[in-house]
Order: structure tokens, then sequence, then C-alpha cells
């Protein structure tokens, strides 16, 4: 039953205060900025037309959903996040409840998320960003605008803009995070205020008539449509991974992972109602910039140009972000063998797992570069839909085989609200294409062949 041992809390504890301690520089402000600058990006500036598409003005109701599915998850991450205030977000809590090998199959989970992640975005960001300049009259050589083949008839080779940010990301987040958080907290407030200014300037050309037929293709569209704004929610989790760098774990983490949340849930449902009330739904298909379309067509042109340059910092700061979370799941992976040790280097000057953010960050520039991942997309929230199940499961285990603990957070009505939580997120997990499917199962087969041929061996618990 090696495959299930645990790691127990007290050992995480007293790791944490080890030479390979991170410093704890973050309070409630900067977790609550650092969920914002994760979640306010490709989902309000894309998701929402994509879900428009497929639920009407009913994708509303599918942010609500899918919000909602995060925030039950987020009262368990919560009451695991001050219990156990060490690097690796749910891996690390599913070591102590679950077992090594569910740590495993979950942390190698996350890897997918967040370095998918990464890459997605910095497509996204470069497209934008050329839009940007060529309405300044300035344009890329063609064969470094786009990955070989992602644009059908054009001939591209490598995504250029799309690398070399995720390189300068790279640096920021190897410098230090709080470093880090103060790039996040300046492009935050700046995306944050430009969707303010669309929501009022908008609001005055909204036609109620446009919302009549809400729901066009019945709850079954507004079901899928919640399974893909899912994605839009993505980043309240890296608040999670930020828990060893927190100073006041107790207080700071359940205020910074519900704040960000529902002020995010907020913002997504006011601008989807709005961009659903100036544009007939339909008009949304295969638009990539829904929000300034909605200005456009308001005859409000200039907004627009603000809007195109929110969504470019907007997406840095997914970036900044996402690589963060995933460079401390790698470092509390490599602290318990189950990477190579090169993972859990610190710098000792900056106090960051710095060779983990530059391994990690070189490849996700390069997928960024070369690999067209739009059909990969879906796979980010099969792995993290796959989490939030195994955290939701944790807290309940936990309470029934550990009560003593002493929990400073507690998820409110358990075992209901876990299980409501699972519920959820399994019922998006259907709604999920059998592509998506066949190749997360992959992902995992190739995850579990390096855990036995490699991990189970080296782990620190094999004593």
């Amino acid at each position: 039953m090696d495959l299930f041992r645990k790691k127990s809390i007290s050992a995480m504890m007293q790791q944490a205060q080890t030479g390979t301690a991170l410093k704890r520089t973050l309070g409630t402000w900067d977790l609550t900025l650092l969920g914002l600058g994760a979640i306010i990006g490709t989902g309000i500036f894309v998701l929402t037309g994509t879900g428009a598409v497929t639920a009407g003005p009913g994708i509303m109701i599918s942010f609500l959903i899918s919000g909602l599915a995060c925030a039950l998850t987020a009262l368990c991450y919560a009451e695991f996040a001050t219990l156990v205030p060490v690097s690796g977000s749910v891996y690390t809590f599913a070591y102590a409840t679950l077992g090594e090998l569910i740590a495993w199959i979950i942390g190698w989970d996350l890897i997918l998320e967040y370095l998918l992640a990464v890459s997605l975005v910095s497509a996204g960001w470069s497209g934008y960003l050329q839009s940007l300049l060529q309405g300044l009259g300035i344009s890329l050589p063609t064969a470094l605008t786009a990955a070989h083949g992602a644009v059908p008839g054009v001939e591209t080779w490598f995504n250029l803009p799309a690398f070399a940010v995720v390189i300068v990301i790279t640096f920021f987040v190897a410098r230090g995070v709080k470093e880090s958080a103060r790039v996040n907290n300046i492009m935050v407030l700046i995306k944050t205020a430009v969707v303010i200014l669309f929501v009022i300037v908008g609001i005055g050309y909204v036609k109620p008539d446009n919302w009549h037929n809400f729901m066009p293709f019945g709850l079954e569209g507004v079901f899928s449509a919640a399974a893909i704004t899912f994605t839009a929610f993505l980043g309240f989790d890296a608040v999670v991974a930020a828990a060893e760098e927190t100073k006041n774990p107790a207080k700071d983490l359940p205020r910074g992972i519900m704040y960000s949340l529902f002020i995010c849930i907020l913002l997504y449902i006011v601008v989807s109602a709005i961009m659903t009330g100036i544009v007939p739904f339909a008009e949304f298909e295969g638009v990539a910039h829904p929000v300034s379309l909605a200005l456009q067509y308001a005859g409000q042109d200039w907004v627009a140009g603000f809007i195109d340059l929110g969504a470019i910092v907007g997406m840095l700061t997914v970036m900044l972000v996402m690589l963060f979370g995933q460079t401390r799941i790698a470092f509390a992976m490599s602290r318990d063998g189950l990477l190579p040790s090169v993972f859990s280097k610190v710098h000792p000057k900056f106090q960051t797992p710095y060779r983990a953010t530059w391994i990690i960050g070189s490849v996700a520039a390069l997928l960024g570069g070369i690999v067209p991942l739009d059909r990969l997309a879906e796979m980010i929230n099969i792995g993290t839909l796959t989490a939030f199940v195994l955290i939701s499961l944790g807290v309940i285990v936990l309470r029934k085989t550990q009560p003593e603990l002493p929990r400073k957070f507690r998820t409110p009505a358990v075992p209901f609200v876990p299980l409501m939580s699972m519920a959820v997120c399994i019922f998006l997990m259907t709604n999920l294409s059998a592509s998506t499917w066949y190749a997360f199962l992959i992902w995992l087969t190739i995850g579990l062949s390096i855990y036995f041929l490699y991990s189970r061996k080296r782990s620190h618990l094999n004593g």
C-alpha cells in the first residue's frame, strides 16, 4: 500500500521552515490581486463571445454556474490552505489526505493546466499585440507572427511575440514573488479600470429586445457554455500556490481566494449581460475580440481601442500568475523527491525556485512559439476539474481521519458543500468533448509511467 502513503502535515510544516523555505511577503491585498490577475484575462476578453454563441444571453447563467462551482471548491481550498500553508496547492493537500499516487496524478494534471495556460494565453496575447501594432502602421514579418500551420493559407513558422513575452515574464517571476506581485498589481488595476469603462460606456447602448430569446439552445446550451466558460475562473487556485509566501495564511488566504473569485463572478455576469444586450448573440461567431466588438457595434471605436489595450495587459497578468503557480507546484513535487532536485533549488538572494522557473518558462515560451494549441484548450479544464474533485474529497477524508487538527478556517456544511462541489465539477466534465477525454487519458498514462519508473523509488517517503 505504499502507493497511498501519506506525508504528515507536521512534516510538511517542518519542511517549510528549512533552508528550502520560501519568503513570506504577501498579504490579503496582494493575494486578491494575484487572483484577479489570473482570472480577468482570456475569459472576459475572449470566452464571453464563445459562450454567447453557445448559450445566447443565457451565458449569464453559465457564468453563474461555473463561478458557483468554483466558489464551492474555493471553500474547500481555504480550509486546506490554512491547515497546510505550504507551497504546492492541491498537490500538497492530496499528499496529506489521499496518498502519494493520487498526489502525483493531480500534480501531473496541474502541470498540464498551468503550462498549457501560459502557452495558450501567450498566443492570444500575440494576436492582440499585432492588431494594436497594425493600427499604428507597424507589421512584423509574416513568418514570425504565428506557429507553423496556425493560420490556414498563410506561411508562418514561429510566433515571436508569444515566445518573447513568456521569457520576459519568466524573468520577473524568477526575480522574486514580491517583484512579480508589484508588476501584477499595477496591471490588474489597469485592466479592471478598462472593464469598468466598458460597463459605464456600454450600458447606455443595451437593447433589451436582444435578451428576449434568452436561452435559444435551452438548458443544454447553458450547461455546455458553463463547461467552456469554466476556464474563465481558473486562477483562484493559483492564490493557494502562494500559501508558503503569505504573511498570515489563516487570515489572508481565505480572504484572497473568496474576494478575487466573487469580484470576477460579478464582472463576468455584468459584462456578458451588456455584450449580449448590445450585439445579437449570433454575431459573436468566430470573433476573438467580443468585448471591443460590442463597443464598435455601438459606434464607440475610441473605447474599443482602450479595451484592446486592456486585453493585452490582462493577458500579461494571466501568464504571470499561471507561471508562478506552475513553478511552485513543481517546487513542491521536487522537494518531496517526485521530480528531480533541480526544481527545488532556491536562489540564495531572491529566495525563489529560479531554476524551475527558467526551465518551465522556457518550455512554455517554446510551446507558445511553435505549436498551435487551440485544440488543446479544453484539456486545461479537465485537469483542473479533476483537481477540484480531489480537493473536495480530501476535505471529507481529513475531517474523518484527523478531526483533531486545528483548523483556522473550516469549510461550512461538511460533507454537503464538498459533495456539491464534486457533483458540479463531475457534471461539467461530462460536458467536455470525447477527444478531450482521450487526450487527457494519454497525458495521464505518460504521468503514471514516469511515476512508476522514476518518482516512486526516489520519493522521500520511500525511506
